[in-house]
């Protein structure tokens, strides 16, 4: 049974301007070291950076309606699986919300913005 659905949208100018401007103080805050690592890998990182932005925002709006189990953007991390199919991985203390939750997500960008919407599906309904 689908719980929520997320969706955003994110400048990657935005992003861009962020990192040049605060630099590991921003990235660090916003963003894990694995996530860090794969998109300055990448010949142009900011526009990786800006759609796991939009995807943990998209991860927060699904599970709004969880409100006693608000998440944190260090506690969202995008990954890749080999074939490069992202995944969400979700850091965060309760388990129960890992066992009763999968997480759909879908990622894309282009020359100006970065996408990423969000379906939180619970598990066994």
């Amino acid at each position: 049974m689908i719980h929520g659905i997320g969706t955003d949208i994110v400048e990657i100018s935005r992003i861009k301007d962020a990192a040049e401007k605060w630099g590991d103080r921003f990235l660090k805050r916003v963003f894990t070291e694995n996530e860090i690592a794969y998109c300055y890998k990448k010949k142009d990182p900011y526009p990786h950076l800006a759609v796991r932005f939009a995807a943990k925002e998209a991860v927060i709006k699904a599970s709004s309606s969880l409100r006693s189990r608000r998440l944190e953007f260090s506690a969202i991390e995008i990954l890749n699986e080999p074939s490069g199919k992202p995944f969400v991985n979700i850091n965060f203390r309760d388990e129960i919300f890992k066992s009763e939750f999968s997480i759909h997500l879908t990622l894309t960008h282009e020359r100006s913005y970065a996408i990423a919407t969000v379906v939180l599906e619970r598990k066994n309904s």
